[in-house]
């Protein structure tokens, strides 16, 4: 108990030190109020603690903790800013940024659901090597939501022999969840924005060294680390039931690779469309449906539409046997969305916070901005928080460099930005859409997952160290 009251301590403080310009009064430079950060921090704290204190109370009561810690907000910022303010920054959060993250990640829970492994491929340290250097390349091609909701179920069922396999799927956070999708706009939303700000397409290609090295030291030390436990389970008599020979492998649902391309190209579509004329108004904002005060794009409707869409198409393609080898149920993504909708409202008063004072943080070099993007992405939306450094870089008058609509950044500047963003999601379980997702699945097939603050020492262990030896030598 004593440990986790010094986590949530410091938990507390890494939030409220997001913005020192504040910090002398209290209150931020947007009139936020610092304290309005503490029903974010208890919404972690309850996801961390009540599953290993009180988890059937948990089981049941999760969205009654979700709306009390939502409201714990929603309600004293309409008294210090209105009524209306809180109804439209709590509008705003939901169906422009809720709304289209769930469903993405719905689509892409389905359509994956429906695509089965088949065969006697083994679940050995080399194999799942193999398994998560392929995907964490993959990563980068249908994003790392998309890969890790493809990926995860093949990758359980094949290690469903072993009793040690917790370490595998901590990996595949860090690398298919994460670190891969530095590649391409397609891999991670904030490389997508960045896009739409003047980076060019191709430009994130460079970033190739960076996750090469990245993958090689990550797996390098997951193969010893699963080796050992792979030597254990032998040595306990286990073995997988393979009824012939050599490997034969077979992919059942196929046809939804199709769909999860589709998908992709919703995603995309989002991004690109909203840049059209057609789909702004006179004044250059995005033409949509008006909510209140809210506008919910054309794009974003497009976008949602095919995602439900393409997800109703592959149940009805798919046979029900796929879904039952899956071991598949709904349990999974209710958890998500549940939890994530009281996550996306009470982190609005820290991302408010660093809008107005991200500027006034003095950074000026690439290791520093490479650290204090993936600091707050660990735990914000690593969207935001990566535009926020974007326009700050932009903002601090540079001569050279990559020249975008937000001004001139340098080029490792940029790439410290895009590697903080991307990279230190890993560092926690809410540090990007698939991480908590990939936890569910796991649970929920059997496989004993860390509690979220032992997640967290498994990432200072092994990626704290990776992430220093990427600040000397490509940040420094």
């Amino acid at each position: 108990m004593k440990k986790t009251v010094c986590l949530t301590a410091g938990l507390l403080t890494t939030l409220l030190c997001c913005t020192p310009a504040a910090a002398a009064t209290g209150v931020g430079t947007s009139g936020v109020p610092l304290w309005l950060c503490i029903p974010f921090a208890g919404l972690l704290l309850s996801i961390a603690v009540f599953p290993l204190v009180k988890p059937e109370w948990w089981d049941k009561n999760k969205g009654k903790a979700v709306i009390f810690w939502s409201l714990l907000f929603v309600v004293p910022f309409a008294f210090t800013n209105g009524i209306g303010e809180s109804a439209t920054v709590t509008l705003e959060c939901l169906i422009n940024d809720y709304l289209t993250f769930i469903v993405l990640l719905f689509g892409l829970f389905c359509v994956s659901g429906n695509i089965t492994l088949e065969g006697d491929l083994v679940g050995s340290p080399r194999v799942n090597v193999l398994i998560l250097a392929l995907g964490t390349l993959l990563s980068s091609c249908i994003g790392t939501t998309g890969a890790s909701m493809l990926m995860v179920r093949p990758l359980i069922k094949i290690n469903s022999w072993r009793k040690r396999k917790s370490q595998t799927m901590i990996f595949f956070i860090f690398l298919i969840s994460n670190i891969g999708g530095c590649l391409t706009p397609m891999g991670d939303p904030p490389l997508l924005m960045g896009f739409m700000r003047g980076v060019p397409f191709f430009w994130s290609l460079r970033l190739l060294p960076i996750l090469l090295f990245n993958m090689t030291v990550l797996l390098f030390i997951y193969y010893h680390i699963d080796r050992r436990a792979y030597m254990k389970d032998i040595a306990e008599g286990r073995k997988p039931d393979i009824s012939k020979p050599g490997t034969h492998v077979r992919i059942c649902g196929a046809h939804n690779f199709f769909f999860l391309l589709l998908i992709v190209l919703a995603v995309i579509l989002s991004g690109v469309l909203p840049t059209l004329p057609a789909f702004q108004d006179a004044s250059g904002a995005a033409r949509g449906l008006h909510i209140g005060s809210v506008t919910l794009s054309f794009s974003s409707m497009i976008e949602i539409s095919l995602i439900l869409l393409v997800a109703w198409l592959s149940f009805r393609t798919t046979d029900v046997t796929v879904r039952t080898k899956n071991h598949f149920t709904w349990s999974a993504i209710a958890e998500v969305a549940v939890l994530f909708a009281g996550i996306f409202i009470t982190m609005q008063p820290a991302l408010m916070l660093l809008k107005t004072s991200g500027g006034e943080l003095g950074l000026t070099h690439p290791a520093q901005m490479f650290w204090a993007t993936g600091a707050l992405s660990s735990f914000l939306d690593n969207t935001p928080t990566y535009l926020v450094f974007l326009t700050t870089a932009g903002s601090l008058g540079f001569a050279q460099g990559m020249v975008t609509t937000v001004g001139t950044v340098p080029v490792k500047m940029l790439t410290a930005i895009s590697c903080g963003a991307v990279f230190m999601g890993a560092s926690t379980y809410i540090g990007n859409a698939p991480n908590f997702m990939v936890k569910s699945i796991s649970d929920e097939n059997g496989i004993r997952m860390p509690s979220f603050f032992r997640y967290m020492l498994w990432s200072i262990c092994i990626l704290l160290p990776v992430f220093l030896l990427d600040t000397l030598l490509f940040f420094m």
